[in-house]
């Protein structure tokens, strides 16, 4: 099969890095050969498939031993035979996080990181679209698939309308296209419902409803991913269920981002902006 890089993005904290390592692990029991480019500072975006081993990151690397380096100095090898690289950040306080990416993918690009065996390239996006640095994936047509990583609460939906734009203006130049939401649920009233209606709106559909199952934090715990955990538990299968969804998607759009108050009017009808009778300012 011919290579995919996808980029996966969503609002900070909405679980978007456990998503995406469960989603891999999942193409790695299929025998898919992947690679997971982590382009969080937090650098948290392969842990649970490295087994919590901390990884150096691409730029502290650079920090310590300079230009001269080899593609086993930022590579390790994950559950599933995935390849794991993070990128890092900046000292704190010191220049952009975006950098690192840039760096991180021009390094990979040059040490022969992108083998003729990979089938996935997977880059681990933080949520914020703003920095440019964030939008590289898209921007220089790197990740040609997008999945946006949401749930039924109104801040995440923003979030995910805002990286629909990002995608919208570099859909052009780059070729970029956005592959569908998945939905990490967070239990909110009628947020299946909701989901499929705001995929709906901007074009696209509904790739995956993951539901919320605390099996998910018990496997973090011990820093691994759910498949690797308990192969056999039912959240597995959802995990196994999305990969195949993103395996076999074909639907590729150009998104239609909605404007704030569509948005809202998307989000009252489906009771997410409801003011209690008793609420009082």
């Amino acid at each position: 099969m011919a290579l995919r890089q996808i980029a996966i993005y969503g609002k900070g904290g909405i679980g978007k890095s456990t998503t995406t390592q469960n989603l891999t692990a999942a193409l790695a029991e299929k025998g898919r050969k992947v690679l997971v480019v982590g382009c969080d500072p937090k650098a948290d975006s392969t842990r649970l498939l490295l087994g919590g081993l901390a990884q150096k990151t691409v730029l502290d690397t650079l920090r310590d031993e300079g230009e001269d380096i080899e593609l086993d100095d930022i590579r390790k090898t994950g559950f599933g035979n995935t390849d794991c690289v993070e990128s890092g950040g900046p000292e704190p306080g010191v220049g952009c996080a975006g950098r690192g990416i840039i760096t991180s993918i021009g390094l990979l690009e040059t040490l022969g990181a992108y083998t003729d065996d990979l089938d996935y390239v997977f880059y681990d996006v933080l949520g914020d679209v703003v920095c440019g640095g964030f939008a590289m994936p898209i921007r220089e047509g790197k990740a040609k698939e997008i999945y946006i990583v949401a749930s039924g609460e109104m801040m995440s939906l923003y979030a995910a309308n805002n990286i629909s734009k990002g995608v919208a203006r570099y859909a052009n130049s780059g070729g970029v296209r956005l592959g569908g939401i998945i939905c990490n649920s967070r239990n909110v009233d009628r947020e299946l419902e909701l989901l499929r209606a705001f995929a709906e709106e901007l074009g696209t559909k509904l790739v995956h409803f993951v539901p919320r199952d605390n099996i998910v934090q018990h496997a973090e715990i011990r820093r691994k991913t759910v498949i690797e955990y308990k192969s056999d538990a039912k959240q597995a299968d959802e995990y196994r269920a999305l990969a195949t969804a993103v395996e076999e998607n074909d639907l590729f759009v150009i998104p239609k981002p909605m404007t704030n108050d569509r948005l809202e009017e998307i989000l009252l009808e489906y009771g997410l902006m409801d003011i209690p009778d008793d609420y009082v300012i």
